[in-house]
């Protein structure tokens, strides 16, 4: 069974920055694409960012564009989310997955997700 851990999470000041981490294992061949989502309180759970298996391709949202780093190592076994310049919007449960579709955006084309791991951006 496929499973994916998230950590890096915590409290952190505006301005400041975070590096989240996505421990993946037992992912499928057929996976194309890990991606980070959030959700925040009240909240469809929305798209940030994702990869291509190679790390050739990445896709990010207007929100978080220039601020955000997607990347990946070890052939997807480990995927990072380099977040900087943070403000409070930024505040949810950040959550990574895994698709089998090329570079999507879609939280219900993901099959596989992580527990998830909660930042909190202060003023």
């Amino acid at each position: 069974q496929a499973q994916l851990v998230e950590s890096g999470g915590g409290l952190v000041q505006a301005g400041g920055s975070l590096r989240l981490s996505c421990a993946a294992s037992r992912l499928p061949f057929s996976t194309f694409t890990m991606g980070w989502f959030r959700q925040a309180p009240g909240k469809e759970r929305e798209f940030v960012a994702a990869i291509s298996r190679t790390g050739g391709n990445t896709g990010y949202s207007d929100s978080v564009k220039g601020r955000f780093t997607i990347s990946i190592s070890n052939a997807m076994n480990t995927g990072f989310l380099q977040m900087s310049s943070l403000k409070p919007e930024d505040t949810a449960v950040y959550y990574c997955g895994a698709s089998s579709r090329w570079l999507s955006r879609v939280a219900t084309e993901y099959g596989y997700w992580g527990q998830g791991t909660q930042v909190t951006v202060s003023s």
